[in-house]
């Protein structure tokens, strides 16, 4: 009798549970659909609404990221700094995915962040450009505080701003002007650039000038007259501010690097017979006493000079041709390096035919990473300070997990075998190393050395920018910054997809096509065409808030990579020199003709 009664209790008990679980399941698919229709369609006002997210630098003994963060506030634009701890996980183990298709793609929602970052500065001050100290202990930043535009150290533990150089500027425009400053390797004084007046004959009386007498070609700087200002190098203590002029001349220099023993600064300048009629940037070094040399003779342009830790190299960027342009230059920068004493430079990035920038050295001067653009997606990539082969950090999510992993330049998309995995295309918009590398412990229990932290920001097409962070040689990244979390957690947004087609001449072209919200297969929408500028721009995976928008109000969005656009190699962006609007257009027109012919409803 007992055995009975305890036969149809647990069967009682088993039923209760079934049915508690279906309970359960069924109020929270109830709860995740009301949920998803309670998310609001994106308003033209909501554009100004996302912040924006740059310049992550991690602080060199890897405690520490700051950071940029821009909003709007009524009708000004305002820059701020925050502060991240990094808090890295030592413990993981390095994912190491294995290259394949990507299969459908998944939305993954960004998980919360373990603990939100800080604001540095007080709501008052607008600031931008932070760089730390080599000792970790200060940060440097330009801003204009109280009618004083300038360098300004605060310190982490005590953040009381001091000015410690006024800054001048020039209207003139400087193509990829680099680094405005740069710190000193015992972090005790900082090398900047500033304008200084160049006066002439004309206007040595003090007089108004008018009418107005040209002798110069480059007479105009895109909206106004170019003004008569130069930029120099200068430097300055930190504890003692003294500002010294460094550099002189009729010249624009700029793009400032410090050598590894703190005895040279390098920076650019075009030092041509007529600058205006000769777009030729080399790269120069100054010592402390003004006497100035000369490290790279080429035809080329030079642009953002890095010094190597050990003092050794110089690594940058740089264009081969004759003649460019100081505005919209139709060669792709690639990466190269030259001994620090000067000499014949290397390249370096010729076989990956891709747009470089940023280049930054490793901690052990072996590699130098770098971003590039590659079909709609910037990427982070390394290649070593002598050569060899260029590998790039793919991002995919790994358990839910944004996970990266360094790997030669033809592994494109990899999956995993353990959870469901989905490759998915990223924009990097800036990144930074530390100078230190970090002790980590396996499972096993044997400690090794992680890569040195890396630190950057990262979107994608349905999330803003925000920041990442995680040792370099590929690990699961944890996300320090939540600035547009809420926000568009309210939203339902459209996603990209991807177009590709053959343009008239049979020439591969790729773009994306949102979809109107609410998108029915029996309605018939309007399409926007928007064309990006430059024209060596290039469109792709990152959240842009006014397409958002369109879909918002019914309108499909086509945007397209026409030739001339950047991301493709050197010969897709010569594709508009001495044809611009021509073959381009007809890029354009050819990309509305396939996606209506694909798409009925439009």
């Amino acid at each position: 009798m007992i055995a009975e009664y305890q036969i149809r209790f647990d069967s009682f008990r088993l039923r209760a549970i079934v049915c508690l679980s279906f309970l359960v399941i069924s109020i929270a698919v109830l709860s995740t659909d009301s949920f998803a229709q309670s998310r609001r369609a994106m308003t033209p006002a909501d554009i100004l609404r996302v912040a924006g997210v740059s310049d992550a630098q991690i602080s060199p003994n890897s405690e520490w990221v700051v950071y940029s963060v821009s909003t709007v506030d009524g009708d000004t634009n305002h820059s701020t700094l925050w502060l991240a701890r990094v808090e890295l996980d030592r413990s993981q183990p390095t994912a190491r995915p294995t290259p394949a298709t990507r299969p459908t793609e998944q939305r993954y929602e960004w998980g919360d962040v373990r603990r939100q970052s800080a604001q540095l500065l007080a709501t008052s001050w607008s600031a931008s450009n932070p760089r730390w100290s080599p000792d970790s202990s200060q940060i440097a930043f330009v801003s204009t505080h109280e009618g004083q535009s300038g360098i300004w150290v605060t310190a982490v533990t005590n953040p009381q701003p001091t000015l410690v150089a006024g800054l001048q500027n020039t209207n003139f425009f400087i193509t990829y002007a680099g680094e405005p400053f740069a710190w000193s390797p015992d972090s005790k004084r900082i090398a900047y650039v500033s304008a200084t007046e160049e006066l002439q004959e004309s206007d040595s009386s003090g007089k108004n000038n008018d009418p107005r007498v040209i002798d110069r070609l480059q007479y105009k700087s895109r909206t106004s007259f170019s003004d008569n200002r130069r930029t120099h190098v200068w430097i300055t203590d930190i504890d003692k501010p003294e500002p010294r002029q460094l550099t002189s001349g009729p010249f624009y220099d700029h793009a400032v690097t410090f050598s590894g023993n703190g005895e040279e600064i390098a920076f650019l300048s075009n030092h041509e017979p007529d600058p205006d009629a000769n777009n030729n940037s080399d790269i120069f070094a100054v010592d402390m006493h003004g006497e100035v040399r000369q490290v790279t003779t080429t035809k080329g342009c030079e642009y953002e000079p890095t010094w190597s830790p050990d003092g050794k190299w110089i690594a940058y960027t740089a264009t081969t041709r004759d003649v460019t342009t100081i505005d919209s230059v139709a060669e792709d920068t690639h990466v190269w390096v030259i001994a620090a004493s000067g000499g014949a430079g290397k390249e370096l990035t010729a076989e990956q035919d891709r747009r470089a920038r940023d280049p930054q050295w490793s901690a052990d001067s072996r590699r130098i990473l770098f971003l590039a653009g590659d079909k709609g997606s910037t990427g982070l990539f390394r290649v070593g300070a002598d050569g060899g082969r260029i590998e790039r950090l793919l991002l995919f999510y790994l358990n839910g997990q944004l996970s990266g992993s360094f790997d030669n330049l033809d592994a494109r998309r990899p999956v995993v075998d353990s959870q469901p995995s989905v490759s998915s295309t990223f924009q990097i918009g800036s990144f930074s190393l530390a100078s230190r590398t970090i002790s980590a412990s396996t499972p096993g229990g044997v400690t090794n050395s992680f890569p040195t932290p890396l630190a950057f920001t990262s979107s994608d097409a349905l999330h803003p920018a925000e920041l990442w962070v995680g040792p370099a040689g590929g690990v699961a990244f944890r996300r320090l910054s939540a600035h547009n979390d809420s926000f568009i957690r309210s939203l339902r947004l459209s996603e990209p997809e991807e177009v590709n087609f053959k343009s008239f001449d049979g020439t591969p072209v790729q773009g994306w096509l949102m979809k109107p919200l609410g998108w029915r297969a029996d309605r018939k929408y309007p399409l926007i065409l928007s064309i990006h500028g430059g024209p060596h721009g290039m469109s792709g995976w990152g959240f842009n808030a006014a397409f958002q928008a369109y879909a918002a109000r019914g309108y499909a969005v086509l945007f397209l990579n026409p030739r001339g656009s950047s991301g493709y190699g050197q010969k897709f962006s010569d594709g508009t020199l001495r044809e611009w609007g021509g073959g381009d257009y007809k890029d354009l027109m050819s990309g509305v003709d396939e996606v209506l012919r694909r798409n009925n409803w439009i």
